[in-house]
């Protein structure tokens, strides 16, 4: 049977957006290629028809999973003020959804430990990943030069990703989100 020319390209994008979400509710290991695969109706052989190898996959999941968190955000900005903008950014961040889904949430929040031990061949890319990341809500953070909107960018980000770690180990939504609030009034009132 012939399939039309998107269909591998479609393939391809749910095979991404699968491991995107894997990798950020499992870790890096938690996207096997075998599980992966099985959740888009395919076989473990058919993996090497769109991909070199699990690096790759990877790659790509983390670069699905930092468009889709930032796309969410500034949509979230962009319906808000120009001056207010960023508040907005906190407020969907520290939101108890996106804490209790990890799958649809910041990469950053779910995998940093493990990004910071990625041989140096990912991390190159991955570092690449994150400046495109920063440079798409630096026009949203306050601050009136560049440099003071990227060290807002720095210290609220660098905030949110922590909080959203530790308030992810909470056995209850309540302590969650007590942890979440205080984070974010801190942060509203900070800048």
């Amino acid at each position: 049977m012939r399939y039309r020319a998107e269909h591998k390209a479609e393939v391809h994008q749910k095979i991404v957006k699968d491991a995107s979400r894997r990798v950020r509710t499992e870790g890096l290991n938690g996207a096997a290629v075998a599980a992966v695969m099985r959740d888009t109706g395919l076989t473990h052989g058919g993996f090497y028809k769109h991909f070199k190898n699990k690096d790759e996959l990877l790659l790509e999941s983390l670069r699905e999973a930092f468009r889709e968190i930032a796309d969410n955000l500034v949509h979230a900005a962009e319906q808000s003020p120009p001056e207010t903008a960023w508040k907005a950014i906190v407020k969907v961040y520290l939101s108890l959804e996106y804490c209790d889904h990890a799958e649809h949430g910041c990469p950053l929040a779910a995998l940093a430990p493990e990004l910071a031990r990625v041989g140096k061949r990912m991390r190159g890319q991955i570092f690449a990943e994150l400046v495109n990341y920063k440079d798409r809500m630096l026009p949203f953070m306050p601050g009136r030069r560049a440099a003071d909107r990227e060290r807002a960018f720095f210290s609220i980000f660098s905030t949110m990703i922590g909080v959203i770690e530790i308030a992810r180990m909470l056995p209850e939504a309540a302590m969650r989100e007590k942890v979440l609030a205080s984070a974010r009034d801190f942060l509203l009132g900070s800048f």
